[in-house]
């Protein structure tokens, strides 16, 4: 036999135990079984609840402008005094606000003396024109119907010259009274009782209106601090499980050990301004909901960060298990035939029509044995998923791992995975 030959029949023998090992292998694999964590369906107390972030707010809150020009001569207030309603807080440049007082009252004098000249005119031509008309019905001779009528009109003239004067003391009146208002707003009042949140100014500065934006005019801003709320942000998947009244827990930033009760007292109608997350039509749509804490700490101040926790719904011995052991797979007779056990794959430019229907379920293990069974259920809790309909209690569900869960499929053989005993520290 020659070297060549040797060589062949070697490499075909090579290839077949390969082959062989290969096939053994596989068999091997397809008899083994995959190690899962398994555990029991049972009745547990589940709360549903919504979690969001969100600022402290007072519930009444005013931010202060002065509504005339002036220069700021005195600030009464400290930023974080506790002020009442009516205290003086700011005083303005009275000067020029006095000048317009006493040139609108020197108006009003000249106004009314004009009215009183009027008034004499008037009254002086109706007493003339009442004497000649006397006369002309005695000796109608002696009074010309010429002489009549002008005294006539100069009556009328009078009368007419009155209400000018009077339209004009109207004006005067009304122009004394805006000067006093003016000058009345050089002192700035507190409109409500509370703590100065924020003291935007300082003595010598110009106070200007603030016409087109409040913080451009903005002297301090005042907080009635009885009553606080938590404003969040809940997103629009779970705003539709929120209701007026449900239970919150707060736990403020600064107040990391003690956690505060609540109440939903409002919830918005329209979405908030829309936060990107990624592409143009990939958005977050965020509803704003306000809470009303029930004993707020004394400390607090607006703008402080927390989260609050919202309870939606609670059930008492509801049948549960892991939300991790919870998943899809596709219904059979779907349009893609797939098998109910089969995972499901999408590509990324999948719409909604071409996505496979599912179904929801869990991974019962009979003798080793895990099937897919679908499952209805109800709430969610921190850690589990209350079960409506499909599984009884104390059947035994595959609990993880979340990649076993993932690629299981129906009918796979599994067993429990060893317990890690936990780490005990010595002292």
């Amino acid at each position: 036999m020659s070297r060549g030959a040797k060589i062949g029949i070697f490499a075909v023998i090579a290839v077949v135990v390969i082959v062989g090992l290969m096939q053994l292998g596989k068999a091997r694999s397809g008899n083994r079984a995959t190690e899962v964590r398994m555990e029991p369906a049972g009745k547990r107390d589940l709360v549903a609840a919504v979690t969001s972030s969100g600022q402290i707010e007072a519930k009444s809150q005013v931010s202060l402008s002065s509504e005339v020009t002036a220069r700021i001569l005195k600030i009464h207030v400290k930023e974080g005094d506790m002020v009442k309603q009516g205290q003086l807080l700011v005083e303005l440049d009275q000067a020029q606000f006095k000048g317009s007082v006493d040139r609108s009252e020197a108006s009003v004098a000249q106004a009314t003396a004009s009215v009183v000249q009027a008034t004499a005119n008037r009254d002086q031509s109706k007493r003339t024109l009442d004497r000649q008309l006397a006369l002309k019905k005695v000796q109608p001779d002696l009074v010309t119907d010429e002489s009549v009528e002008l005294l006539d009109q100069n009556y009328k003239v009078a009368a007419a010259n009155l209400k000018v004067a009077t339209a004009q003391l109207q004006q005067a009146d009304a122009g004394l009274k805006e000067a006093k208002e003016n000058l009345a707003r050089t002192m700035i009042m507190s409109p409500i009782s509370g703590r100065v949140v924020r003291l935007a100014v300082q003595e010598g500065e110009v106070a200007v209106p603030g016409t087109f934006s409040k913080e451009t005019g903005l002297l301090m801003r005042i907080a009635d601090m009885s009553v606080i709320l938590a404003k969040v942000k809940v997103d629009e998947t779970d705003i539709v499980r929120l209701v007026t009244g449900d239970s919150v827990s707060v736990t403020i930033d600064a107040f990391p050990d003690t956690t505060f009760a609540g109440k939903v007292t409002k919830i918005g109608n329209s979405a908030t301004t829309a936060t990107s997350t990624g592409t143009s039509a990939d958005k977050a749509v965020d509803f704003e909901v306000e809470v009303t804490l029930t004993n707020p700490p004394k400390d607090v101040r607006p703008d402080l960060s927390m989260t609050s926790r919202i309870i939606t719904s609670v059930r008492k011995g509801a049948l549960s298990i892991p939300i991790i052991a919870l998943t899809a797979r596709a219904a059979p007779n779907s349009s893609t035939d797939a098998k109910a056990s089969a995972p499901i794959a999408r590509a990324p430019g999948d719409t909604a029509k071409k996505k496979q229907k599912e179904q929801e379920g869990v991974f019962v293990v009979v003798n080793g044995i895990a099937r897919f069974r679908p499952v209805k259920v109800g709430i969610t809790g921190d850690e589990y998923v209350e079960v409506l309909d499909g599984l009884k209690e104390g059947e035994t569900v595959v609990a993880g791992t979340y990649q076993a869960i993932r690629d299981m499929k129906d009918s796979t053989k599994v067993k429990a995975a060893p317990v890690v005993a936990a780490e005990v520290k010595k002292p």
